[in-house]
């Protein structure tokens, strides 16, 4: 299909989306979310396909949601609508996504980063929820996500101040898995994005659901879910395959199966 807010590219076994709305700083309206939807379905989908990039530009990852459209909005309106659940779709694509930031993460572009399995932010990557200086709270998950990423001292410091990280303070806040140089930045996310796109896609995915399920159970059940997930990888080819390729010392074959 035709996309009027995104760019849509398939790199090899790499999905990559790129945000393009930059007259306003790729802010987050309906329309860019719900065709960002489209686009990770479809990628969901394609059995070609092992991992997933968002990225934005150079200046902004995302500058936040649409404040021209959500302003009119009434609590009738905004409750009937649903209003913002739509980002939700991001959390649940089965396959692993990751969030390549440079320039402005802010608002709703930082709670679409948090959204993403991980994120790599180039040296000019700002993040923060600076919602409170417009009336509101984060409401795509930013006082949720970002309390577990950086714990709640901070994540209260920046909810109710508004006041922005950079990439340096972010990496250190475990917010951000690493940084690179911004020129480096789409480079360096396709190269892990390849890499893990290489690997088994079923044993990927089960990864990514076993650490997902860390956030949202208790350890020891945690821990039983791992260990079940873990003993019915036997069943799988890829199982065999990677385990006989390394007693053979050489590169395994994953087939997904």
């Amino acid at each position: 299909m035709g996309y009027k807010n995104i760019r849509v590219e398939k790199r090899g076994k790499v999905g990559l989306v790129t945000l393009d709305r930059p007259k306003a700083l790729n802010a987050l309206n309906s329309e860019l979310i719900a065709e960002l939807g489209t686009a990770l379905d479809s990628f969901d989908e394609d059995e070609r396909i092992g991992c997933v990039v968002i990225t934005g530009s150079e200046k902004a990852f995302a500058a936040g949601a649409d404040i021209k459209e959500m302003h009119p909005h009434d609590f009738s309106s905004a409750y009937q609508t649903d209003l913002i659940t739509p980002f939700d779709r991001v959390s649940r694509n089965r396959k692993p996504i990751i969030a390549a930031v440079a320039g402005y993460a802010l608002g709703g572009g930082c709670e679409l980063a948090m959204l993403c399995d991980f994120i790599i932010a180039a040296d000019t990557a700002k993040f923060g929820q600076p919602e409170i200086t417009l009336g509101v709270i984060p409401g795509a998950g930013g006082t949720q996500r970002l309390t577990r990423f950086v714990g709640k001292s901070k994540a209260m410091e920046m909810v109710l101040t508004g006041r922005m990280m950079d990439a340096e303070e972010a990496e250190r806040s475990g917010l951000v898995s690493r940084i690179v140089p911004a020129d480096d930045l789409l480079e360096e996310t396709l190269k892990a994005a390849e890499k893990i796109a290489e690997f088994s896609l079923p044993v990927v995915m089960m990864a990514k659901e076993s650490v997902d399920r860390a956030y949202e159970t208790t350890l020891s059940e945690g821990v039983r879910f791992e260990r079940r997930v873990f003993q019915a990888m036997f069943a799988l080819e890829d199982q065999k395959e990677g385990m006989t390729a390394f007693s053979e010392k050489r590169t395994p074959q994953f087939r997904n199966k």
